[in-house]
């Protein structure tokens, strides 16, 4: 408070002092209130906290048990990782399957010839398709280094233009698709087409077709044959098969190969384009087969003259014993039909569509790259009722039909080629998601021996899960622990704190001493996680402590008053040996349904969220002690308001009846001074 200032006026009679002790007593009630809004305030900061860490924990536990708990976590791993990885869905099933990479999807990636740093690409309208997404740059004349920026910004997720360092000096442009799969070819158009040209990124070329299995002569006997599937059904043979204008006539029941030509099977960069047509026809199995008796011997015969018939003794012939009439064909239905057959002696299967039965019939494109080692084309009709028509395989260069072919490609535009479990399948990405029910596979290289993928429990994750709950536990223990009891040593024992945290904690601790919300919710806690939960009569795991978690799990014998304080330890060998063995058990240890509504109702995490969620939630024990906090703290500010208002107008009355006593007395005093001053001269006058 500022001292009493009265302008030539000096405090010879201590009137700031006096005002100033007077003004002490009479703030005693606003530091007493001043007093008690620090406490409120306090008090309210270490519910917001205890409701923090019991937050904390209640969303520990809720992980434990909700439908995203670790225990459903899976785990993929592959025994050959630089070709092929998977990632597994929580709903993946437990398993483990064969995986072959043929081939990974690739994109069309084009190089050019070197290129002088700063060169100038004509303005025009460059245009870039990949699959389905056209990319067009109007571009108004400028350096190479532009251009690419330009394009990039242009092309995002389609198309990626770079200048790669080749020489000293000098550089290529390298233009890419970002999309793979045979459909997704890059393909130049107006200016693009020029400046790939100029670059020699692309170069014109003429579509030329080399054609085969049009003779008879080519026509070979099917390979890899298997058992008849019926006794008295013929064997599948190219005998019956026959060359027509419109192609090769496979009967029912027949089948061939045809070699490829070896210029053409080892030249990656061509494609064997042909159709297939099926047509129904009349099943051999009902025009073949007649129906046979058991073999009758006929009449011996008789003689009649003269009304006297005399009859044949009866005919005596050997028939072979237990002969039986032949059983009935059964018709053949079967879609796998054409093959492609390889060096090695494998086979794939060529998938036909339904569109074989159209009139046109299904047209098949096969990528040779997407085929190594490829021998023969092979059909084996096991149909009994369906013929099919090949057509003439044509061997073209897809490139050449656009009329340019690239330079130097780095890579080419193909489809993903995999064999799962010995099935072929091809897709356009290298990210596979629907071949096995919630596995993702993911490609990057062609595998040099078979990929074993597994589908495993992830233990790391409930591992993790579990000392999380454990670590949110003891912090919110330790907290109730400080607030509800005045023991230094609690906070001693709490080696993890750092020496500010432990200052702070001192102020804490047994602030809420004669509050027995605390305290309950801490022995609700410790109830349930001591409790026994069986979820089956033929349950083993019906303890937490059986799983290595505990408030002893290290089977401490000696006295030791942390170790009573509610504090949970883990037996990482024994929890590790249960999460291994007995990961389901643990699950439902934390929550499962009781009454078979598929609804969980207990376990240690459903109890504990119960438990937590009445002094956390909006409107909990905890929210309840903070309203009135908060009501009391309004209250406390308002009343310190009044208070200071009261005496900053009590000071300045002081002041002012002060600041007249002080001037009434300097009056007298001056009054006094000339009536001495008066005396003195009246006795100086009558001395003279």
């Amino acid at each position: 408070m500022s001292g009493l200032n009265i302008p030539g006026v000096n405090d010879k009679y201590k009137t700031n002092e006096i005002v100033e002790g007077l003004m002490k007593v009479e703030r005693i009630p606003l530091n007493r209130e001043k007093e008690n809004l620090d406490s409120y305030k306090k008090q309210q900061d270490a519910w917001r906290t205890v409701n923090q860490k019991m937050s904390s924990l209640r969303d520990s536990v809720k992980s434990l048990y909700s439908f995203d708990n670790p225990f459903n976590s899976k785990i993929a791993s592959s025994s050959e990782e630089y070709a092929v990885t998977a990632t597994a869905g929580r709903e993946a099933a437990y398993e483990s399957f064969k995986v072959d990479v043929i081939t990974p999807a690739t994109a069309d990636r084009f190089l050019s010839k070197e290129i002088e740093k700063g060169m100038s690409v004509p303005a025009g309208l460059y245009v870039y398709q990949t699959g389905d997404k056209t990319i067009q740059l109007n571009w108004k004349g400028g350096k190479i280094e532009d251009f690419v920026t330009s394009l990039n910004k242009r092309g995002r997720d389609v198309l990626k233009a770079s200048l790669i360092g080749v020489n000293k000096g000098n550089k290529a442009l390298l233009i890419e698709s970002l999309k793979t799969g045979e459909e997704a070819k890059l393909v130049f158009k107006d200016a693009a087409l020029t400046f790939a040209l100029d670059t020699q990124m692309v170069k014109r070329v003429t579509a030329e077709k080399d054609s085969f299995g049009k003779t008879f002569s080519e026509i070979k006997a099917p390979v890899n044959l298997s058992e008849v599937e019926q006794e008295g059904l013929a064997q599948i043979s190219n005998s019956n098969v026959k060359i027509s204008e419109n192609g090769i006539l496979v009967p029912p029941r027949g089948g061939f190969s045809i070699d490829i030509p070896q210029n053409i099977a080892k030249d990656s960069s061509k494609t064997l384009v042909f159709s297939v047509k099926a047509r129904n026809v009349n099943d051999i199995t009902s025009s073949d087969y007649s129906e046979v008796g058991e073999p009758t011997l006929p009449d011996s015969g008789s003689v009649t003259f003269k009304n006297i018939t005399i009859t044949n003794n009866p005919l005596s012939v050997d028939l072979p014993e237990n002969s039986k009439p032949p059983v009935p064909l059964v018709p053949v239905k079967n879609d796998s039909v054409l093959f492609a057959h390889f060096e090695d002696g494998t086979e794939r299967e060529l998938k036909l569509t339904d569109d074989a039965f159209s009139e046109n019939g299904a047209t098949l494109k096969l990528d040779l790259k997407q085929y190594p080692g490829i021998k023969s084309f092979v059909i084996r009709n096991q149909n009994t009722g369906v013929e099919y028509v090949v057509s003439q395989i044509d061997s073209v260069d897809e490139n050449a039909s656009l009329g340019y072919a690239p330079v130097n490609p780095v890579s080419t535009a193909g489809d993903a080629v995999i064999k799962y479990e010995g099935i072929t399948i091809t897709r356009p990405t290298n990210s596979i998601d629907d071949v096995i029910p919630h596995v993702t596979l993911n490609l990057s290289n062609a595998t040099e021996r078979t990929a074993t993928i597994k589908i495993e429990p992830d233990v790391e994750a409930a591992k993790d899960a579990l000392i999380t709950f454990v670590g949110k536990y003891n912090q919110a223990v330790a907290e109730l622990n400080i607030l509800s009891q005045n023991k230094p040593e609690i906070i001693a024992e709490l080696d993890y704190l750092s020496s500010d945290e432990k200052k702070e904690y001192q102020d804490k601790l047994g602030l809420f001493f004669n509050d027995f919300s605390l305290s309950n919710i801490k022995n609700s806690m410790a109830q349930v996680i001591s409790g026994v939960y069986k979820a089956t009569d033929n349950s083993e795991i019906t303890m937490l402590s059986q799983i290595g978690i505990s408030t002893n799990a290290t089977n401490y014998s000696g006295y030791n008053p942390g170790k009573m304080r509610g504090y949970l330890e883990i037996n990482e060998k024994v929890l590790d040996e249960n999460l291994k063995n007995n990961l389901d058990s643990i699950k439902v240890l934390f929550g499962f349904d009781s009454d078979g509504d598929l609804v969980v109702d207990t376990g240690i995490g459903y109890k504990l969220d119960r438990q937590i969620t009445a002094y956390v939630q909006s409107g909990g024990i905890f929210a309840n002690k903070n309203s009135t906090l908060d009501k009391q703290i309004k209250a406390s500010e308002q009343k310190i308001a009044k208070l200071e208002t009261q005496l900053d107008r009590k000071e300045a009355e002081l002041k002012a009846k002060y600041g007249q006593m002080e001037s009434s007395l300097n009056s007298l005093e001056n009054q006094s001074e000339s009536i001495n001053n008066f005396n003195r001269q009246h006795q100086n006058n009558n001395n003279r």
